[in-house]
């Protein structure tokens, strides 16, 4: 069986992304008990779409229901069984064991995940699960390459996940309560602000720049200080030594980042798993999208997520991005004129295409159009627009230009 790439889906629009660029399932979570409320998610009025997407690409989708249930949270669900039956999942995603005999009562038909927030990183653990009716353990991202051979070397009936590619976080597995502490936000009840990614002054004490005066202590050793922010992850160069280890699927974290994100990593390991011949040209995107510095994480040894990486890039403080995302490709209207979904200001000047096949397409014919169809300087968010090009473009292609300079925050 081949390995599984697992894409994000924080919308409809991502989900088309990700099936379209590569991905043989994606995950997605509904606008409740989701680790990532504010993905925009999935609300009841696009149930029909997805149902047509799914039936018509045959890839698989799973749901994320991993928060941390509170008594309010467990009532509320036992209340929405008829709801999520009509979704049509393939597994549903949790970390909460008080879930199961929920889902298997009313949903015997669908498998069960275990999420990265369990933290199983051993093969009793993973035995354990098996027992309970899981199918698949997400493993924690703890886990090296070596415990993965081990555990499926001692449990090789289970499917085994593990993220490979995207941001990681400051505690383990996600269990962190700064952002509670700070904001009253938790990001064990998918509402993460992410404090640990925000920007600190240092004096004795640590300092956060939208508090003034209110320090946090901290330990120093030979000038140095624990960075709260980690890297991101990156394995695009280990993907055939992760499928030897005994992965099922590879997963792509980032349901709340852009629909540009979902499509190029996507796609770049699509390329890397098939052993495209172009798969370096396509893994450059990685470099260009917006990004942290990054790692391998623990899969090659058991030290700091900050540990260095043999992904080699300048280090950066912050996240780095080389282009602006434009807008997406739209059905041609007529020959050579095609709808546009612009998310941001088009003009003319030093525009790129790319596709699912196609790592980049130029064009020096291009005219905009309005919305009716006079020519026009500049298409903007929120109008409708077109775009007149006798390139091979084609739909669902995306739009992209080179920032000015590379963009740091």
């Amino acid at each position: 069986m081949a390995i599984e790439l697992l894409s994000p889906a924080g919308n409809y629009d991502k989900l088309v992304a990700a099936f379209s660029y590569g991905a043989d399932a994606a995950y997605m979570g509904m606008t409740e008990f989701s680790l990532r409320r504010n993905a925009g998610n999935f609300p009841e009025t696009e149930l029909e779409k997805v149902r047509e997407l799914k039936a018509k690409t045959g890839k698989r989708l799973y749901c994320t229901l991993n928060i941390l249930f509170h008594q309010r949270d467990i009532e509320r669900i036992q209340t929405m069984a008829d709801e999520i039956r009509s979704w049509p999942f393939d597994a549903f995603i949790i970390s909460d064991i008080g879930l199961v005999p929920f889902l298997s009562k009313n949903f015997p038909e669908r498998e069960l995940h275990l999420s990265t927030q369990a933290s199983a990183l051993n093969s009793e653990s993973v035995k354990m699960y098996r027992d309970m009716g899981f199918s698949r353990v997400i493993l924690g991202r703890e886990a090296s390459i070596d415990d993965i051979k081990r555990i499926r070397d001692a449990v090789p009936e289970m499917e085994l996940e593990a993220f490979v590619h995207g941001a990681m976080c400051m505690a383990y597995s996600g269990r962190c309560l700064l952002s509670a502490h700070l904001t009253g936000r938790s990001g064990n009840q998918g509402d993460c602000a992410h404090t640990c990614r925000w920007n600190y002054k240092l004096h004795y004490a640590l300092e956060e720049e939208e508090r003034p005066g209110v320090y946090y202590p901290i330990e120093e050793n030979d000038g140095y200080t624990t960075i709260l922010s980690s890297k991101d992850l990156c394995m695009i160069d280990h993907v055939k030594e992760l499928e030897d280890a005994g992965l099922s699927s590879l997963k792509i974290e980032g349901r709340m980042k852009s629909i540009y994100y979902v499509a190029v990593v996507t796609r770049a390991y699509r390329k890397a798993i098939d052993n495209d011949k172009d798969k370096e040209r396509y893994k450059r995107d990685l470099f260009d999208v917006s990004h942290r510095e990054y790692t391998t994480g623990f899969f090659f040894s058991s030290g700091p997520v900050d540990s260095s990486s043999d992904v080699s890039r300048p280090t950066s403080y912050g996240y780095e991005r080389n282009y602006l995302f434009l807008g997406i490709v739209g059905k041609e209207v007529q020959k050579g004129v095609f709808e546009v979904d612009i998310r941001n200001q088009i003009r003319p000047e030093g525009l790129e295409f790319i596709g699912p096949d196609t790592p980049l397409l130029t064009a020096s014919d291009i005219v905009l159009l309005d919305e009716n169809m006079n020519e026009t300087e500049k298409l903007d968010h929120g109008h409708t627009g077109y775009i007149k090009t006798y390139a091979p473009v084609k739909e669902g292609y995306i739009i992209r230009t080179l920032s000015a300079a590379p963009i740091v925050k």
